[in-house]
């Protein structure tokens, strides 16, 4: 009986009833959604890069080298000489390697020297591997292949030409050498799709008429003459190691933090990623706290309205003790009235979130690069709801309590 008049009196009240749950269920989705980018976010960042055992670059710190050689973000304060390149891939326990060179940047965008080995060691989300949209790998000296955002941003296609300004903010270019698009990627959601792509020996081709950082006057070798060089670069910026067995991970990163030759580093990519977590991590307890205060605005919003009604509803609640209702009957409507409500909002907060996700989830893959996964509600998602429906309880136990202590006689007095 008590749920048929909880009930009715919902559907009596339905337009501020309305309001109310529409309200918690704005707060509960904006949370459960912040809940979602910061998971999203911390799996893309983890989705990176997967299959790659050691990342090696000079000396600095474990953050600093997983920003420049992975997310394209800052440079290395030295470079990896050629020779401890060579030295560190011979060892017996490296099943592979690739070499990385930053530096020259294509309008904002970074330019990457590597091997075509790179296509195939990269990964990312679990395992997945580059795939070519359009075009084939390059097999010419001056091919280069760009990611899906570099393509997209500037309307390039297969057979376009690139001219690759050196540094990062320089309006210096390699006028002289440009290169031809000649592959295209697929979208990946990862650094990679923000970056040209072109052969280490490219690199040192278009610094031939260079030193110390600028162009040597007067100086020009045509492109025939450089294909004919040695053109075996002298150091490189950082490189992507894979070993043969687990077990010897951690010996073989011993060995190249304790390399002679020269100060090294070699950083594991996922031990490096929860450091770089641990550091943007009171950003996300500020987002999660600013979320959580939403829905408490929300709920003192409901106990607010509760309250303004009472007053409304003294006769009403006067006919039920006439009726027979007991007290206690009267502050059990009133907390079942606000579980009610906050059970609706939270279910309906949900189904908003899920409504979003499908809508805004292409547009922030292609925009961020940041995959929200939609998947059923996870067990700390049910918690949460299962925590708004109670607070809703909590917050109506103030108001149901002065309905209590409302006397027959007071209800009966108020005039129609």
């Amino acid at each position: 009986m008590i749920i048929r008049l909880a009930f009715g009196s919902l559907v009596a009240r339905a337009l501020t009833v309305g309001m109310t749950i529409l309200a918690i269920a704005l707060s509960v989705g904006l949370f459960l959604g912040v809940e979602k980018v910061r998971t999203g976010a911390k799996a893309s960042f983890a989705d990176t890069i997967s299959g790659t055992d050691l990342i090696v670059g000079a000396r600095s710190g474990s953050v600093q080298l997983l920003l420049y050689s992975v997310f394209r973000i800052g440079n290395a304060t030295n470079n990896l000489t050629w020779e401890s390149y060579q030295d560190i891939a011979s060892r017996k326990d490296v099943d592979w390697i690739v070499p990385i060179s930053l530096g020259d940047s294509h309008r904002q965008f970074r330019v990457m020297g590597t091997t075509t080995e790179f296509f195939d060691r990269y990964k990312y989300r679990s395992g997945q591997s580059l795939s070519v949209k359009d075009g084939a790998i390059m097999s010419d000296l001056f091919d280069t292949v760009i990611g899906a955002d570099v393509a997209s941003t500037l309307g390039y296609k297969i057979g376009d030409p690139i001219v690759v300004a050196h540094g990062l903010a320089s309006f210096s270019e390699h006028k002289d050498q440009p290169f031809r698009v000649s592959a295209i990627l697929e979208k990946t959601g990862t650094p990679v799709d923000r970056t040209v792509i072109v052969s280490l020996e490219a690199i040192e081709a278009i610094h031939v008429d260079w030193k110390s950082g600028a162009k040597i006057p007067g100086q020009s070798t045509a492109a025939d003459a450089i294909r004919s060089m040695d053109l075996q670069p002298k150091a490189v910026t950082a490189a992507l190691v894979g070993v043969k067995g687990r077990l010897q991970v951690f010996g073989l990163q011993r060995a190249i933090n304790e390399y002679p030759q020269e100060p090294l580093l070699a950083i594991l990519p996922g031990v490096a990623l929860q450091e770089l977590w641990q550091i943007v991590g009171i950003a996300e307890t500020a987002l999660m706290a600013v979320s959580a205060m939403v829905i408490v605005t929300a709920l003192i919003g409901m106990m607010a309205t509760i309250f303004s009604s009472l007053n409304e509803r003294r006769r009403e609640m006067a006919i039920f003790r006439a009726m027979g209702a007991r007290p206690r009957t009267i502050f059990g409507m009133l907390i079942l009235e606000a579980t009610l409500i906050g059970a609706i909002g939270a279910v309906l907060g949900l189904g908003l979130l899920y409504i979003c996700l499908f809508i805004a989830q292409p547009i922030i893959d292609n925009s961020f690069g940041l995959w929200l996964p939609i998947d059923p509600p996870a067990m700390r998602e049910v918690w949460i709801l299962i925590g708004v429906v109670a607070a809703s309880a909590i917050v109506s136990v103030v108001p149901a309590l002065r309905a209590y202590r409302m006397s027959l006689a007071d209800g009966m007095m108020v005039k129609i």
